[in-house]
């Protein structure tokens, strides 16, 4: 499949370039946000594995991201043509290590795959329904890579599967305001070890774009907006 994208010999393993740039095997799993190491039971991105989100808010995706590339980590995002550079940075991905391919054609499975030789963490948006084949082979190569593969879909024998809920708005106050802030539970369930559903509350997007413990007394309130928006723990 690499070779049918093109890409043959431009691309190498990312956990050799890992060990390249550290001088050690790699790092088995890539860091996640605090409020997201719950959700996984490897408390991050386990290398080898599929963690699917199932499709909602591009916002839970890019949270997903954010730990991995703002500490070195590249990153690749394959089929959301509607998922702009200024969102990824807002949720605190590094976007010279960020890869976009919005119209990837018919043969996504092949640009996936070659993405998954060399890139650290791969988010696949199928143009519709996949067949159990392209999904174990895509997984399978993520295994065989050292690479996270990160379905935006309904993927079977995803290792963790994250969906999100709730999604209420803070801010406008009686009538009028601003939107500050939005409510959501992200919950988990998965194989093996992931196989006890787990869930947290958290505020995507934050009022203040600080990672720190919501006041349960200030919950009601509405501050003025000071920072980009990431991820606060609800409780």
């Amino acid at each position: 499949m690499v070779r049918d994208a093109g890409l043959a010999g431009l691309v190498r393993p990312a956990s050799a370039q890992h060990a390249d740039e550290t001088g050690t095997a790699g790092d088995r799993v890539l860091p996640v946000l605090p409020e997201l190491r719950h959700l996984l039971p490897a408390g991050g991105l386990r290398r080898g594995s599929t963690v699917a989100v199932t499709p909602g808010t591009t916002s839970v995706l890019l949270a997903l991201l954010a730990a991995a590339s703002g500490s070195g980590s590249w990153c690749a995002v394959v089929g959301l043509p509607t998922l702009g550079p200024a969102a990824a940075a807002e949720l605190g991905i590094a976007l010279d290590r960020l890869a976009l391919v919005p119209h990837p054609g018919p043969e996504w499975p092949s640009v996936v795959a070659a993405l998954l030789d060399g890139v650290d963490i791969v988010v696949a948006a199928p143009p519709g329904p996949v067949v159990a084949g392209v999904s174990s082979r895509l997984a399978a190569r993520a295994r065989q890579r050292g690479s996270v593969l990160v379905p935006y879909a309904r993927w079977g024998g995803a290792d963790v599967v994250l969906d999100s809920s709730g999604g209420s708005w803070h801010g406008l106050g009686q009538g009028r305001g601003r939107l500050l802030r939005r409510e959501m539970t992200i919950s988990a369930r998965g194989r093996g070890a992931a196989a006890r559903p787990r869930g947290i509350t958290v505020w995507l997007p934050d009022r203040t774009g600080a990672l720190a413990p919501v006041d349960p007394g200030a919950l009601g309130s509405a501050p003025e907006h000071t920072g980009p928006s990431v991820l606060e723990a609800v409780s």
